[in-house]
């Protein structure tokens, strides 16, 4: 096979912390290159200097075998790299066209020329056998659609390297399988792919080979039918990892929160269920279900057309989720970016930022206090950082994660609300997520988990309610809990 790209002895450093110790990395014509580590191995910061986001300390980059400097995004996607990012960012309100083209629009005469545009564009998406009009406003796209558009302009670049960064962390199962289906054609085609993934499962279907980073380092390079999931968590986290979902004795108590014939027009209806002390009440469903606005409308975020929530036996109707965090209830939501942090803000900032104002005095801060409660939140949870006054947007996602639970376990909450909890974070991570979600029950506190790795709620739940289209089908227990049993609750009857 032909070497399209040698990365050799890279090296980087932040804020005079080294976090790339001389990194080597290749990838052939026609490849699937499976990149894999926890959170804060360097991978993403590896993919930023391909990309000429940022600059090596040291180190050198050939592409077919010619040494390249890569002062920029602009000019890596000259030489043929392109990035899909995890988190997509398309314009919503231009067209599928428009954004395919954005920065470099096809002129004539002086204008910019749309059915020529959209001529091209449909080329690129018939050839990803995609139908989708190109004048359809990516806001009407769903997430593999746009996601697929992005794949689309990055072969309108002609590009040969494609660099996809969690491509399955927000897609549905059949969704996982056009993208294979497209991932194999570019590679039928000589196109390398480097591909980042936390789904460990999933490389064995798709890539090559794997390379393991951890703590920015190289640990095992080796093709993907010479290894095994064991070895690959073995490499990822420096020690055995029998199991990542631990077992829990935690014994039931009281009813905490009640639900009774809850409904919103469109999203979901006629939900009724309790959950208890000690708990740890799984939710499944295929996307769209409903199972996030659920969640979102015990916590306040939205309000029910119909029905009732109750707490400790008393009526809750929250206007507000301030009205939840008084009622000791903690959501932590499905987008921890968007929703979960304020990343211009400082750790520290976002730790605090639901206690603050209950420990201030005269409306004055306690900064020793504040201090004391974020040593003792990132102690507790081993959140690597190098400082407290570092902006949590420089965190790895498992870090970032751990940030939004230490935020809500300062309020010392009695139910805690989580939503897709491990999306885009390591296998070690997700194991510590897991320890502190039974340390919780354990404490006598309920826990509801909404999660699309069936494997997680087959692994951590006492209950499993299943939702379809917006209605609670069945609920599972015991030795019942099965992905089959799951998966045949959640499809919709054709």
């Amino acid at each position: 096979m032909t070497e399209i790209l040698r990365m050799k002895g890279v090296v980087k450093s932040f804020s005079g912390v080294e976090v790339l110790h001389g990194v080597d990395l290749s990838l052939n014509e026609g490849e699937v290159l499976a990149l894999v580590g926890e959170n804060g191995a360097g991978k993403s910061t590896l993919m930023k200097i391909l990309m000429g986001i940022e600059q090596p300390d040291s180190g050198e980059i050939f592409l077919n075998g010619v040494k390249t400097i890569i002062p920029g995004p602009a000019h890596a996607l000259a030489l043929g790299i392109a990035m899909i990012h995890q988190e997509l960012n398309p314009v919503p309100e231009m067209t599928v066209a428009e954004n395919i083209f954005l920065g470099r629009e096809v002129n004539r005469f002086g204008f910019v020329s749309r059915r020529e545009q959209e001529r091209l564009t449909e080329a690129w998406l018939q050839k990803l056998r995609l139908r989708i009009p190109p004048a359809t406003r990516m806001r009407d796209l769903s997430i593999s659609q746009t996601q697929m558009v992005e794949i689309a302009k990055a072969l309108s670049l002609n590009s040969k390297i494609l660099i996809m960064d969690e491509p399955t962390s927000a897609i549905t199962q059949q969704e996982v399988n056009d993208l294979f289906h497209i991932i194999t054609m570019l590679r039928d085609e000589g196109i390398g792919i480097i591909y980042i993934s936390h789904k460990l499962d999933e490389l064995f279907q798709i890539s090559d080979r794997v390379q393991v980073l951890r703590d920015g380092n190289v640990i095992n390079v080796t093709p993907t039918k010479e290894t095994s999931r064991r070895a690959m968590v073995r490499d990822m986290v420096g020690r055995e990892l029998s199991t990542i979902y631990p077992t829990c004795d935690s014994q039931l108590g009281e009813v905490l929160l009640e639900v009774r014939d809850l409904t919103r027009y469109g999203e979901f209806e006629s939900v009724s269920f309790s959950l208890r002390a000690g708990e740890k009440l799984g939710i499944a469903g295929l996307m769209g279900a409903g199972r996030t606005e659920l969640v979102s409308t015990i916590f306040g975020e939205r309000q029910p057309d119909r029905g009732e929530i109750h707490v400790k036996d008393k009526v809750f109707a929250p206007r507000h989720p301030n009205d939840a965090i008084r009622q000791k209830i903690a959501l932590v939501p499905e987008d921890r970016k968007l929703m979960g942090l304020n990343l211009i803000m400082t750790v520290g900032d976002n730790i605090t930022m639901c206690v603050d104002r209950r420990e201030s005095r005269f409306g004055l801060l306690n900064i020793k206090k504040n201090k004391e409660m974020v040593e003792e939140m990132v102690g507790s949870l081993a959140i690597k950082v190098h400082s407290y006054s570092q902006n949590v947007e420089n965190l790895s996602g498992g870090n970032q994660q751990k940030v939004v639970l230490a935020k809500w376990l300062l309020t010392n909450p009695d139910i805690l609300l989580f939503d897709e909890p491990t999306r885009g974070i390591d296998v070690g991570a997700k194991a510590e997520i897991f320890e502190l979600i039974n340390s919780l029950v354990m404490q006598q506190k309920a826990v509801i988990m909404i999660s699309s790795e069936m494997p997680e709620l087959v692994g951590m739940s006492t209950r499993v309610l299943v939702m379809c289209e917006g209605r609670l089908i069945g609920e599972l227990s015991g030795a019942d809990i099965t992905q089959e049993n799951i998966m045949a609750l959640a499809s919709p009857l054709q």
